[in-house]
This record gives structure tokens, C-alpha cells and sequence, in this order.
């Protein structure tokens, strides 16, 4: 093993594997947006190629994934309406939420699975026009199977299966769970697949699987776009999880550093009740009038940073970053922890400072050195989905609900899991509130 360090490059080489990690806002910006054209491949490790085999669209890379990104990206805009239908599914996601943790009555709660299932909801809704009840035991094992696995893929045995795949092959461990669950969530999802296509409907699609369905045959003549039912199965993980545990560690942030500074969420409070009011739910066209609620749940995610590192990337070209040499071939690791904390662009790095983005007037600004979905062609495929679930959930729990701790028990933020970094399991109490008039 042999290892550099060139600035914010650090350069390490494990036998014929050369992994290259960027810090700092400038140099991940040169890698995700002013050469990504140089940086599209997806590296895929061997346990996970295992899984995959090349499907998808997170883990895919050259023609099958640009072709399966723009289906994808071009039916989030058109579906069922496009934006309007997802916000009508999350709207009725928070009533079921809200209702939810009503049922609490103010008794100190953990909750990750109340909100866990509602995020699983909206995809889920999306994907095949059908939610599910909370307690229904296919959401829970699809969940479960799911979080069980993203956890053991951050295990240092499942990271020496990718170090010696064919000795490991040999023996059980976490790479034997994690490749059980996948087989299972792949059973599942190709059966619900199924049972669509047998009322399939050529002249009125419900949803994304019957969008992708009908490009099946249209597509079949493209082997290399790979428009199959093992690949929509492939996908819908995708969507699945890519669009359940991340949104679940940020809402669940949301709530415990509400808890963690109340006069913030009075703030917000107060905020809601001159926007909105309670007479309706919160809508989408409110987000422009409330510049301190979009600063708060801007500033949530740069604090909760639950993608440290991002997904790996894999230099397609010889190329040059900073005078630095990368040679094909090369996983580049973007830190995406180092740009939200970097102390050359945000005043209180390791603050829960929502002032970072509002300006002297109080309106709201953006920052380019935000970039929890990280940037470019590789970015989050449902950041504008994710967008929305922040908003529409957190406003809606807090026009109706007070969360405190429980008396006597200080919350931590410690940081819990590997790949997807989330709190630690708490409990949150709640108290039903109305509107000051």
C-alpha cells in the first residue's frame, strides 16, 4: 500500500487499485462539474457488482446508464403530471405521518419507523400507484431488508470481500447476508412487476413501472440500453433505496435539531402559522414566502450531512486536476464532508447556524458550496423529489406538532452507520399546537 498527499488530493494505492480523495469546495467542483464529462464512470465494487451486475442506474456507467438516467429523469417530469402528482402523494403521505405520531399522545417515541415508512410510501406510490399501511409486513421487510443491508455494506468484512472476493466467496459473513437480502428484494420487486403487466395498459400507465413496462418491447432491438424487467427490478432498488434511507436520516435530523433549539423552531413555527396558517396543509408555492424555513431545513442538511463522501466516481480518461496527474481508470472519492464544513465558505462550519443562508435583509440566498446531493451528471437523480419530501414533511409536522425531549434525557447528535451517516436511535416527544391568533 502506498499513499501521497498532494494539498487536498490524497492519492493511495492498494495493489493495481488507485483511489484518489477530493477535499475542499474548489476541487470538487473541478471534478463533479468543470470536468465531469472526465468523470461519469461509476466504480463498482465487487460485492455490489455481485448484486447489480451492471443494472441500474446508480452503479451502471457509459451507454446503458445514460440511457436508463434519461428515462428516468424525463418520466419524473411527465408522469401523472409531473411535479403536481408527487406533490399531491406527499401531501396525503403527511396526513398518514401526522396521524401517525398523533396517536403518540405526547408519550416519548422513536421516530424512525413512522417516518421510515412514510418516505418508502411516496416512492412505492410512484413506482407502482399503491401505498402501503404502516405495519403492513411487506413495507416493513422491504425496509428492513433494505436498512439491514446498506448497514453491513459499511462493515469492515463486507470491505475485505471487496479486498479478496474469491477467498471470501469460501467463507459466511456479512457479504453472505447482504447478498440474501438482495435476492429477496429482487423476488419481491420482480413479483410486483409481474402482477403489473398482467393488467398492464398500453393507453393509460398509473405509474413508473408501467411507463417502463411499455419500453420494454419498444426498446428490445437496444440490447445495450437494457430496457428489461431485470432492470426495472434494478432500478426501483435504486429508487428505493437511494430515495428511502437517505430522506429518513434527513427528516429524522430535521426533528432532533428542532428539539435542539427551540427558539429556531419557534421561529419556523411562527413562520408557518403567517404563511400558512392551520386551515390547509402546506403547499409547495408557500416555500418562496418562507425564506427562514428554507434556511433552517438548507442549513439541516449541511449539518446532518448523511453523504459524507458521496458515491465514488471513476476517472473515464487520463486527466488533470490542480496539477495533479489522474490516469483512467482511477476511483475519485469527492468529500463532500470537507465542502460543507469548509471553513472558507460557511462563517460557523461546525455550527447549526441557519444565518448561513439568509442574507442581511433576512431573504433567503443559496450557496454553490451546498451540495448534499453532490453535483453534475452523476447528482442525485430525485434531488427535486427529495426537495419536496423535505419541505412538505417538515412543515407540516411542525404547523402541528411541538418536538421536545424527554424530560430529564439530552439528545445526542452523534452519528450513526457508515455509508449513510444518520443519528443515533432516539426517543422525541410531542405536543399537539395551534396557531396563535
Amino acid at each position: 500500500m502506498v499513499s501521497e498527499i498532494y494539498g487536498d488530493i490524497f492519492s493511495l494505492r492498494l495493489a493495481s487499485q488507485r483511489i484518489v480523495l477530493v477535499s475542499g469546495y474548489r476541487l470538487v467542483k473541478e471534478i463533479l462539474v468543470n470536468q465531469r464529462h472526465n468523470f461519469l464512470d461509476r466504480p463498482v465494487s465487487p460485492l455490489f457488482n455481485e448484486v447489480h451486475q451492471g443494472n441500474g442506474i446508480s452503479t451502471s456507467s457509459g451507454y446503458r446508464w445514460r440511457r436508463q438516467r434519461q428515462f428516468f429523469e424525463s418520466q419524473l417530469k411527465k408522469i401523472g403530471e409531473g411535479k403536481r402528482k408527487q406533490e399531491l402523494i406527499i401531501q396525503q403521505e403527511c396526513i398518514f405521518l401526522c396521524e401517525a405520531i398523533q396517536e403518540k399522545k405526547g408519550l416519548p417515541f422513536n421516530p424512525h419507523s413512522a417516518i421510515n415508512s412514510a418516505v418508502a410510501n411516496v416512492i412505492a406510490s410512484l413506482v407502482f400507484g399503491k401505498r402501503f399501511d404502516y405495519d403492513a409486513t411487506d413495507l416493513l421487510n422491504l425496509l428492513h431488508l433494505t436498512e439491514e443491508a446498506t448497514l453491513l455494506a459499511g462493515s469492515p468484512l463486507a470491505r475485505l470481500y471487496d479486498a479478496f472476493p474469491s477467498l471470501m466467496k469460501r467463507f459466511k459473513g456479512p457479504h453472505t447476508k447482504i447478498l440474501d437480502n438482495y435476492a429477496k428484494l429482487m423476488g419481491f420487486l420482480k413479483k410486483r412487476i409481474e402482477t403489473h403487466k398482467k393488467d398492464w395498459d398500453p393507453f393509460s400507465h398509473r405509474d413508473f413501472a408501467d411507463v417502463y413496462i411499455g419500453q420494454i418491447d419498444k426498446q428490445r432491438k437496444d440490447r445495450d440500453a437494457a430496457f428489461t424487467v431485470d432492470n426495472l427490478a434494478h432500478c426501483i432498488l435504486d429508487l428505493f433505496e437511494a430515495g428511502t434511507g437517505p430522506m429518513t436520516s434527513t427528516l429524522r435530523w430535521c426533528l432532533l435539531l428542532m428539539a435542539k433549539h427551540p427558539e429556531v423552531q419557534r421561529e419556523v413555527q411562527a413562520e408557518i402559522d403567517c404563511v400558512i396558517g392551520q386551515s390547509r396543509w402546506p403547499c409547495l408555492v408557500d416555500r418562496v414566502s418562507m425564506p427562514y424555513t428554507e434556511a433552517v431545513l438548507h442549513e439541516i442538511q449541511r449539518v446532518g450531512n448523511i453523504l459524507p463522501l458521496g458515491m465514488p466516481h471513476s476517472a473515464s480518461r487520463d486527466t488533470t486536476v490542480s496539477n495533479y496527474f489522474i490516469p483512467k481508470g482511477t476511483v475519485v472519492v469527492t468529500n463532500l464532508a470537507s465542502v460543507l464544513n469548509d471553513k472558507t465558505e460557511w462563517a460557523r462550519p461546525q455550527q447549526f447556524y441557519p444565518k448561513h443562508f439568509l442574507d442581511d435583509q433576512g431573504h433567503f440566498r443559496n450557496r454553490e458550496a451546498f451540495l448534499p446531493f453532490s453535483a453534475g451528471k452523476r447528482a442525485c437523480l430525485g434531488e427535486n423529489l427529495a426537495r419536496m419530501e423535505i419541505f412538505l414533511f417538515f412543515t407540516s409536522l411542525l404547523q402541528r406538532f411541538t418536538f421536545s425531549a424527554p424530560h430529564g434525557v439530552p439528545l445526542s447528535i452523534e452519528v450513526h452507520g457508515s455509508l449513510v451517516l444518520s443519528p443515533k436511535p432516539f426517543h422525541i416527544c410531542v405536543s399537539h399546537r395551534h396557531a396563535k391568533h
